[in-house]
């Protein structure tokens, strides 16, 4: 009895057939380049079984490595079997090589981070094989996120940490879920903030109750979540017509990070509270902010519209020509100017009626409405709707005639016409 218990002990600690440690190892590496699973299970098994740390002969031995090679066996002899018992058996003894590896390395010799992750991502891709459910792939994945949150947010650019987010907001965990982006969004990826934000709409019932929970976030948030928690209060305020509140947050964000999309964001506020000084204060400085040309001709616009709203008709010009000489085929502005002019002619008259002299004004609107077709082919119909409603308006051929108008004739608008036109100061022709 003693002799058979000393030759089990010695089966397992010695190398199959009575190799030596190098031809069994050498042996273990041929069958497993060469896909020939059985042989390399019978010589990789003595591997796991006897933990070798070093193998005389070959300086390169990494009993780790041999471990990771051994659950690649086991997953491959059972891709090879059709029967599914046998199938199930293999993939069994590969989850079992994990297990062996996390009992014999400590933290020092092998990162765990990496194994646990390997692990979920094997529990993942043969969940069939191994009969598993989605929550014990989730648990795998969350042994890995607690080993080290910001890889696992990394991992696959965010794929793994998405996947188990995913599974918290399914299962109404909100808490965990919560957590979680708490513990990641600072360093997610791109793919994965899409992720959060999709798993914050599903956790809540409705906008009321994410603004009372983003709300009571915001006294014990750092700077950066505190601004991501703004910027998402921002967007509900204004969902749900709360305008003021949406002001409010607009400020404290900009406060926070006078970034150019956050001045922005409080211009685009006053300018729909009809605050237009205010508004023109937040513009000006989005212009300097702004980093490219498409931004700086659309704010330049803005200013132009805002100036006409404020009876500022010199500066709305100066703003609208700011704007074409960012994009001379920017079509919109032309068509500013033209409600620019349009709208100095009321101020002008004070409400009364047209003069000689104030209708010859829209033969300059007209003008700038076919250079906004011209510019831009798009704005054609808008143009000349606009030109036709103004055509009745302007001076008739008796006017013409008495006051010795030639079409076609060189015209200036300035002050000789009227003095509140002085600073139009531009030519047209008599139309």
């Amino acid at each position: 009895m003693l002799i058979a218990g000393s030759s089990a002990v010695f089966a397992q600690q010695e190398p199959p057939n009575g190799m030596g440690e190098l031809q069994a190892y050498a042996v273990f590496m041929d069958a497993y380049k060469g896909d020939d699973y059985d042989m390399a299970i019978n010589f990789g098994a003595w591997m796991i079984e006897a933990k070798p740390e070093k193998i005389e002969g070959h300086d390169g031995f990494d009993l780790l490595r041999q471990f990771d090679r051994m659950v690649k066996v086991y997953k491959g002899a059972a891709e090879n079997e059709s029967d599914p018992t046998s199938k199930s058996e293999y993939m069994k003894k590969a989850v079992d090589v994990f297990d062996q590896a996390f009992e014999t390395f400590s933290e020092d010799e092998m990162d765990q981070f990496e194994w646990k992750l390997k692990l979920g991502r094997f529990y993942h891709e043969n969940n069939s094989a191994l009969n598993v459910g989605t929550s014990q792939i989730a648990e795998k994945y969350e042994e890995a996120y607690e080993e080290d949150p910001e890889r696992f947010a990394n991992a696959s650019d965010g794929y793994f940490a998405g996947f188990l987010l995913d599974r918290y907001a399914s299962q109404g965990q909100r808490d965990k879920a919560f957590a979680m982006i708490d513990e990641i969004e600072s360093y997610a990826t791109p793919d994965l903030q899409n992720k959060i934000t999709s798993a914050r709409e599903s956790l809540f019932d409705g906008p009321e109750e994410r603004i009372e929970f983003y709300e009571s976030q915001l006294a014990d948030a750092g700077d950066s979540e505190k601004e991501q928690l703004l910027t998402d209060l921002v967007n509900l305020y204004e969902e749900t017509s709360e305008g003021d509140k949406a002001a409010d947050a607009a400020i404290q964000l900009y406060e926070l990070n006078s970034t150019y999309a956050n001045t922005r964001k409080v211009a685009s506020i006053y300018l729909d509270d009809g605050e237009y000084e205010a508004a023109i204060e937040f513009l000006e400085e989005s212009f300097e902010k702004a980093e490219n040309d498409a931004d700086k001709k659309e704010i330049s616009l803005e200013l132009a519209e805002t100036h006409q709203q404020l009876e500022e008709f010199r500066q709305a010009r100066q703003y609208a020509r700011q704007a074409i000489d960012i994009d001379s085929n920017y079509g919109e502005a032309y068509m500013r100017v033209a409600a620019i002019y349009a709208a100095s002619i009321s101020e002008c008259t004070g409400g009364q009626a047209l003069e000689r002299e104030d209708r010859t004004v829209y033969w300059l609107v007209v003008d700038y409405l076919n250079k906004a077709k011209e510019a831009d082919p798009s704005l054609a119909s808008n143009a000349n709707n606009r030109a036709e409603s103004y055509s009745s308006a302007m001076p008739t051929s008796e006017d013409k005639f008495f006051k010795g108008w030639e079409a076609g004739d060189n015209f200036r608008i300035n002050g000789e016409v009227r003095e509140c036109y002085a600073w139009i100061d531009e030519a047209t022709t008599v139309k």
